[in-house]
């Protein structure tokens, strides 16, 4: 690739989005400045990441980067039997309802941990100032 002439605007522009590119970990340049601030290069090799950023899907960096979040049945069913115990039900009540809750299978509780998730996202009136809260900023 050729490099417009030596300390013009247009070269200093194309090192800055080189080593722009290069600060994101998109490609890998053999670029170094002088002191007296030209440039020295040697070519550039686009990283996996900078693939993976060109593809539509996001390349193996989206398939890789995915986070699982996995919650034991039986912590599902104590997070609601938690729940069942201090709602404002009568003990019969709260007895059966726990008793039902015993007897879901994995598959139905994994169903109503799916619905109160979506049901728990709605409830939040303002998620963007919930989600600030939690991370600190």
């Amino acid at each position: 690739m050729d490099v417009p002439d030596v300390g013009s605007h247009d070269e200093q522009h194309f090192f800055a989005n080189l080593m722009y590119l290069q600060d994101h970990g998109l490609c890998e340049p053999l670029v170094s400045q002088g002191l007296d601030g030209h440039f020295a290069w040697g070519g550039a090799k686009i990283t996996a990441r900078g693939l993976d950023f060109l593809e539509d899907d996001g390349g193996l960096s989206a398939v890789l980067g995915i986070v699982t979040v996995k919650l034991h049945a039986d912590t599902v069913r104590e997070l609601l039997a938690a729940k069942i115990d201090v709602s404002p039900l009568s003990p019969s009540e709260k007895s059966t309802l726990k008793k039902a809750l015993r007897g879901l299978s994995d598959t139905a509780l994994r169903s109503a941990t799916t619905d109160l998730i979506h049901s728990g996202l709605q409830h939040i009136p303002n998620i963007a100032e919930w989600l600030r809260t939690f991370v600190g900023l």
